[in-house]
């Protein structure tokens, strides 16, 4: 089965030179799927030519709501762009790679309880369990991650309980922008923080 190549971003905050920057990127990789982890505006200023671009290069667009927006935002931008969809307690599924997610955090304009958050990423996953690959996004950060203790911050117990019972392969979160890049393992799932910093992968 041919694998799907994904561009993974976090925490965009309106910067739109970023995101015609990863839009070419996405082109010139011939990814497959782009997914937004949430922050994609700086509360709420502007939604303009933050999905555009990747729409225009084609590409299927997966977003979450950060902190820095509503949930009603994210249905906003992916009910007025074709090929965009708000996995935020939902599902997407392409060939035998299921991905699900839920946005949202602590703090902003969009706070979440943490019970909420498993709720969500169960309703989702309920989905696509029988894939045989699977992403799980978020834009919180998980608990007992090298995240939260070199950034000082709490992470989400929810999370890294819906990661050690539904078992992605891969699980991805941004909000904490200091360590954005940085990869780990909880289990067999490979978690990454894509906070600002655009990771390429194939599954």
């Amino acid at each position: 089965m041919r694998k799907t190549k994904i561009l993974a971003i976090g925490d965009i905050h309106g910067d739109t030179g970023l995101v015609k920057k990863l839009a070419k990127q996405a082109e010139k990789e011939n990814v497959d799927l782009v997914i937004l982890a949430g922050d994609l505006t700086l509360a709420e200023i502007s939604t303009k030519n933050l999905i555009g671009p990747f729409i225009k290069a084609k590409k299927q667009v997966l977003i979450i709501p950060g902190n820095h927006e509503t949930l009603a935002t994210a249905d906003f931008l992916a009910e007025f762009y074709p090929n965009t969809k708000n996995i935020h307690g939902y599902s997407f599924q392409k060939g035998n790679l299921g991905i699900f997610g839920a946005g949202a955090a602590d703090i902003g304009l969009n706070v979440i309880k943490d019970s909420e958050v498993f709720n969500l990423l169960k309703q989702g996953h309920d989905r696509v369990k029988d894939a045989s690959k699977k992403i799980m996004v978020t834009h919180m950060h998980p608990a007992e991650t090298i995240t939260e203790k070199l950034s000082g911050f709490y992470g989400s117990r929810a999370i890294t309980k819906a990661i050690k019972q539904f078992k992605p392969d891969i699980a991805i979160f941004s909000h904490i922008h200091e360590t954005g890049g940085i990869e780990e393992k909880i289990g067999k799932t490979r978690v990454i923080n894509v906070s600002r910093k655009a990771k390429i992968f194939e599954i």
